[in-house]
């Protein structure tokens, strides 16, 4: 992600983790601090500057896990952190639309790696 946005000529400037977000937590019910992986400002085609929030997972994470034939320790963590995810997400989704920038999700599709 780094490297795209150092090389995309559209992209103003980048930052990783500049700022948190508060979030309550569905595994524990406390409030978090969730870390966008990157806010970029970018220059549209239509010569309008735009800001956006990203953060930057695999493309399995963003769906919720698949429910193996017997439940295992492994597939409730997957459980936990996909909860915690969008707990995460809708924070962010609010606390953009409240600031005026947009939210996005990046996975190796976005980026190109497959």
């Amino acid at each position: 992600m780094c490297r795209w946005c150092d090389l995309n000529e559209n992209i103003i400037s980048w930052a990783s983790e500049e700022f948190s977000i508060p979030y309550v937590s569905p595994v524990d019910n406390r409030v978090h601090r969730y870390y966008p992986d990157y806010l970029i400002k970018v220059k549209e085609s239509t010569g309008k500057i735009k800001t956006y929030v990203i953060e930057v997972k695999p493309k399995k994470e963003t769906a919720p896990p698949k429910r193996p034939k017997r439940q295992t320790k492994s597939y409730i963590y997957e459980c936990q952190m996909y909860a915690v995810n969008q707990a995460k997400w809708k924070a962010a989704t609010e606390f953009c639309l409240d600031n005026g920038v947009e939210f996005k999700i990046i996975t190796e599709n976005e980026l190109g790696i497959k």
